[in-house]
């Protein structure tokens, strides 16, 4: 278990949400994982921003909170696919309204966001 800088906050369901999906690629994750792009391959192609490692940090923290499922097929190369389990497809359509929402207001948030001042030590 990797050693916490802030303890633990699980006093409400936003914060028991934010620690399953807290990280950056997790929601996009199982929206293309939901998509049909199970192989880890696939994934880094819909998301190269992501490095493989942090692609599979991320994959193996959703698989630990039951999200998704991991088959490695015993074939060599290893093939490994991932798919969504059934808890994991309940977060659908939260991610989908998350989406929708980001998507009426996109122009509002791009400029919000771009007009956010560079902090000292930020690059």
């Amino acid at each position: 278990m990797k050693n916490r800088k802030i303890p633990l906050n699980l006093n409400c369901g936003l914060d028991l949400v934010g620690e399953v999906l807290y990280g950056k690629w997790k929601m996009r994750l199982l929206w293309f994982i939901k998509q049909g792009h199970k192989r880890p391959s696939e994934l880094q192609r819909q998301i190269p921003d992501a490095s493989r490692r942090v692609l599979n940090v991320q994959l193996k923290e959703l698989e630990d909170h039951a999200l998704i499922s991991k088959v490695v097929y015993p074939v060599v190369p290893p093939k490994v696919e991932y798919s969504l389990t059934e808890f994991g497809e309940s977060l659908i359509p939260v991610i989908g309204a998350i989406g929708e929402w980001g998507d009426r207001n996109e122009a509002r948030l791009r400029s919000l966001i771009l007009a956010k001042p560079v902090l000292d030590g930020e690059a």
